[in-house]
């Protein structure tokens, strides 16, 4: 196959599943859009809005991530894909957003628990443009790599470098937020889904020697703080790369 044939069906690969993502499928996340003003991102819309270079950079993103971290604990249970980040200045995923867009996905509305220590968090995907394609972990649950502490002290930095980018400072709330929209009824890091986890983001610094991790339990978005050196199997980190 050409790789041009590769772009084309890695693009309608991801447009499909975005376009059955939450952001689509789920009624009350689909409003809420609308409210903020953004577009939904529709099988139409992201065929017209997004050019076949970017799919291509993207698909070789994608790539480079799950070979890079192909060796990683729970790495056969990871799945790489394109994740869609909204425009922070009309929908801002690094903490609560209004209860009522979780209806469809928590069974009512229902608001998002927020440690009232934690500061606004890292923004590495700015204003100026309603959707930006990040590749990244979209499913359930993602990779191991030990504490916070471990992440951020024990690691060479070439562990988490793809494409001449740490990867480390793109495991931020602002992802973890919006794949928790995208993910629509099956949310991430669930513990209805089968096997409860917990997403770190060393992106972020700590706060009062605590780290920032994110999670939905007992029927909740939370956006927490914890030990920094809690380094149990749930504990996971979603590498991501953004794509420009």
């Amino acid at each position: 196959m050409s790789e041009v044939a590769e772009v084309a069906v890695f693009a309608d690969e991801q447009i499909e599943l975005l376009a059955a993502s939450g952001w689509n499928t789920c009624e009350s996340v689909r409003e809420g859009l609308l409210r903020a003003g953004l577009p939904a991102p529709t099988a139409g819309y992201l065929k017209k809005a997004v050019p076949a270079a970017r799919w291509e950079r993207a698909r070789r993103a994608t790539e480079a991530l799950r070979e890079q971290f192909q060796e990683a604990r729970f790495a056969d249970e990871a799945t790489f894909g394109v994740l869609l980040v909204p425009d922070p200045d009309k929908l801002d995923t690094r903490g609560a957003v209004d209860p009522a867009i979780r209806a469809d996905q928590l069974g009512k509305p229902t608001p998002d628990v927020v440690d009232k220590s934690l500061p606004a968090g890292a923004l590495p995907v700015g204003p100026g443009t309603d959707w930006t394609l990040v590749a990244t972990i979209t499913g359930p649950a993602g990779l191991h790599f030990g504490s916070y502490q471990d992440i951020r002290d024990e690691y060479d930095g070439k562990t988490f470098e793809v494409d001449d980018v740490d990867t480390r400072d793109l495991m931020v709330r602002q992802l973890w937020g919006a794949r928790v929209l995208q993910s629509g009824r099956e949310l991430p890091d669930c513990e209805e889904g089968g096997g409860w986890t917990f997403t770190l983001f060393p992106g972020e610094g700590l706060v009062g020697g605590r780290a920032v991790s994110g999670t939905v339990l007992h029927g909740k978005v939370r956006f927490r703080l914890g030990k920094p050196d809690r380094g149990i199997a749930v504990v996971r980190v979603c590498p991501a790369l953004v794509i420009p």
